[in-house]
């Protein structure tokens, strides 16, 4: 479980294909993985990976074609920025919002727009995820736990303030950006639950 507060902007070192999917290796920069070992995971992007390697400057994890396929991974390109952060600790607050890291889809920005000291981004997503999303309710952006503003159709909008734009590689997108999205949990779980009171 993460928490969608970025801890750190690491970097792609390198990226192996092959036919079984991908192995990165990621520049951690400021992540402190002092505490970090084989086994754990880190959010990358938003993306739930598995440490297989600590490297010094940072770790290795393998991707999967399954995860290519379905987040914006496949297009990773070599000294690309990505968001960081490290599982939730027992002891550890929840200052954004719970995150498993397994990203429903994939949405594209729209709309980039100045709003005063913050940027107003609009994301186009489809509708099986859209309809998760709710006005004031939260969503996780490239591992980014934001508030949606509103909703309308296929395309609902975030502001971005300007710390969170320093801290994180969104201030990076700019119109047809490629999203790595994943809905808030409680949503599921209430559809989930409102499905079988209808069966």
């Amino acid at each position: 479980m993460f928490t969608g507060i970025i801890q750190s902007k690491g970097n792609i070192k390198e990226i192996f294909s092959s036919r079984g999917g991908a192995r990165l290796k990621i520049n951690t920069n400021a992540l402190d993985l002092s505490d970090s070992k084989v086994g754990d995971s880190i959010a990358v992007d938003g993306v739930c990976l598995t440490v297989t390697q600590l490297t010094g400057d940072g770790f290795t994890a393998d991707v999967s074609n399954e995860t290519l396929a379905c987040t914006t991974f496949s297009g990773l390109k070599q000294k690309q920025e990505v968001n960081l952060e490290k599982s939730l600790r027992a002891n550890q607050g929840i200052d954004g919002h719970l995150v498993s890291g397994h990203v429903d889809g994939i949405g594209r920005v729209s709309s980039v727009e100045k709003d005063g000291d913050s940027v107003r981004i609009q994301i186009e997503a489809q509708n099986d995820i859209v309809r998760y999303i709710a006005k004031k309710g939260s969503i996780c952006i490239n591992g980014v736990s934001l508030t949606v503003n509103s909703v309308a159709k296929n395309i609902f909008d975030v502001n971005i303030v300007p710390h969170t734009l320093s801290a994180t590689t969104l201030a990076d997108l700019s119109l047809k950006s490629n999203v790595n999205l994943e809905i808030d949990q409680i949503a599921r779980y209430v559809e989930r639950l409102l499905s079988q009171n209808k069966e």
